[in-house]
């Protein structure tokens, strides 16, 4: 007798001369049909779609930048001639830098009587400040005017995406223009290491940073002291990482398959359920005609 490879056969075919076709299955077939489409559009979606998912770690992950971070600096002190306006820079390593010009510029503003603080520079990754005053320039003015507004202050990188959003310029916007004129402005500021991975496994560097003020008119023995606007900063250890990751082609299958699989065999249970209850039903009716 040869041998009949049918019989491995687990899908067995049914002759369609004893099936029954009924407008309830119909029905039910249909709505399978549109349940599978839209679950198989959202999955294909979060499919195409690109992920980021984040995590805390303690390290200094930009380890090739020498032990420094670039800051960009952008600020308005309306009521303060522009040949008064310095930066000065001073951290726990011993550096002391005062009337900073490299990478920077001044513009006028009101006619010459403010200046727009525009610049660029590095500091070291421990402790430290650097701030906007009058320490540089030739002759201290008795009562020079702190007021400001802050355009801009960021760290590292600028991350152009979109799925992110932190503090990576926390004190933009920041305005002081009504704060009292011969106030200092302390801004405490807690640097948060950022690193952003994509696809295709390119780093960029940026810092977050959270910030706290205060506003003081400062005086010592011999007078009040010369207002300034600071910014004093600390490092954090830990590190947040942000990560594009895209859903696997393996997973999407298995979801795929699951999801048609599972939504056939539950239609084919209710299906089954109304058609055994409809023909029970048929039967009741047939005995009480009887």
């Amino acid at each position: 007798m040869p041998f009949d490879f049918r019989r491995f056969d687990i899908y067995r075919k049914v002759p369609k001369d004893l099936t029954q076709p009924t407008y309830t299955g119909a029905i039910i077939s249909i709505c399978c049909c549109l349940f599978i489409l839209f679950l198989f559009l959202s999955e294909l979606t979060g499919f195409i779609t690109t992920e980021v998912v984040n995590e805390l770690y303690v390290d200094d992950p930009d380890k090739d930048s020498g032990g420094k971070i670039d800051v960009s600096l952008n600020i308005s002190l309306p009521n303060l001639h522009c040949e008064l306006v310095g930066l000065d820079i001073q951290d726990e390593m011993g550096r002391h830098e005062v009337g900073h010009i490299d990478n920077s510029m001044k513009i006028p503003l009101n006619n010459g009587a403010g200046c727009r603080f525009e610049g660029q520079f590095s500091i070291n990754k421990v402790p430290g400040n650097f701030h906007v005053s009058t320490h540089s320039a030739t002759a201290q003015p008795q009562n020079p005017d702190m007021t400001h507004i802050i355009h801009k202050l960021s760290f590292g990188d600028t991350l152009q995406v979109q799925n992110v959003h932190g503090a990576f310029n926390a004190l933009g916007g920041a305005d002081r223009l009504t704060s009292n004129p011969l106030a200092s402005h302390d801004y405490i500021l807690k640097i948060v290491p950022t690193v952003y991975e994509d696809k295709s496994g390119k780093q960029q560097y940026s810092y977050q940073y959270t910030v706290a003020n205060k506003e003081y008119v400062a005086y010592s023995h011999t007078g009040r002291i010369i207002p300034a606007i600071w910014f004093r900063y600390d490092l954090s250890p830990i590190t947040v990482k942000y990560t594009e990751r895209r859903q696997p082609l393996y997973r999407f299958i298995t979801t795929i398959c699951a999801i048609i699989g599972g939504t056939f065999t539950v239609a084919g249970i209710l299906d089954s359920c109304i058609f055994t209850a409809s023909e029970a039903w048929k039967k009741i009716q047939l005995g009480k005609m009887h």
